[in-house]
């Protein structure tokens, strides 16, 4: 006899409801450097970004949809299949910037440990949220505008949440 609550198979009630839409979770995420370090916004880390957000849609249908870039941390919003494993695609993409950084001369430590991550549950949640991501530039005294910060975008559309 097994016990139900410890099945691989068994979810929390409150994330069984996510799991029966006709889309896959839309996960909030945010992730910082070690230390608070300022090392992320240039185009160098920007380019890393966005080639390995657009190979994962490609080779994998995981689709990344707005993002921002800080100087210390990275805001963005993913979506894979059912079977996506959210750690594992973080973690490559943070080696894919690690490697960027390496070669630019950074030898610390790169990545504060962890991530925070959020499944969204309507597309309002998702426009609150990109709403308030997409002024984090403004707010910490970086540019004027939201929308002349160099190091956000969105690699494929995503509507509903």
């Amino acid at each position: 006899m097994t016990d139900q609550n410890h099945s691989p198979r068994h979810r929390p009630p409150r994330l069984s409801i996510i799991h029966q839409t006709p889309f896959p979770p839309l996960y909030y995420i945010t992730f910082c450097t070690h230390r608070k370090r300022h090392i992320l916004a240039n185009q160098e880390v920007h380019n890393a970004f966005q080639e390995y957000s657009n190979k994962a849609r490609l080779e994998h249908g995981v689709a990344v949809g707005r993002y921002v870039i800080m100087p210390d941390h990275i805001h963005l919003f993913v979506r894979g299949h059912y079977g996506f494993r959210l750690s594992y695609w973080i973690r490559g993409l943070r080696r894919a910037i690690s490697d960027v950084l390496k070669t630019a001369g950074q030898t610390d430590t790169v990545w504060q440990e962890g991530f925070f991550d959020h499944a969204l549950r309507s597309s309002e949640s998702y426009s609150k949220k990109w709403d308030y991501v997409w002024k984090n530039p403004v707010r910490k005294g970086l540019v004027k505008e939201p929308d002349d910060w160099p190091y956000s975008g969105e690699i494929v559309r995503i509507d509903r949440a």
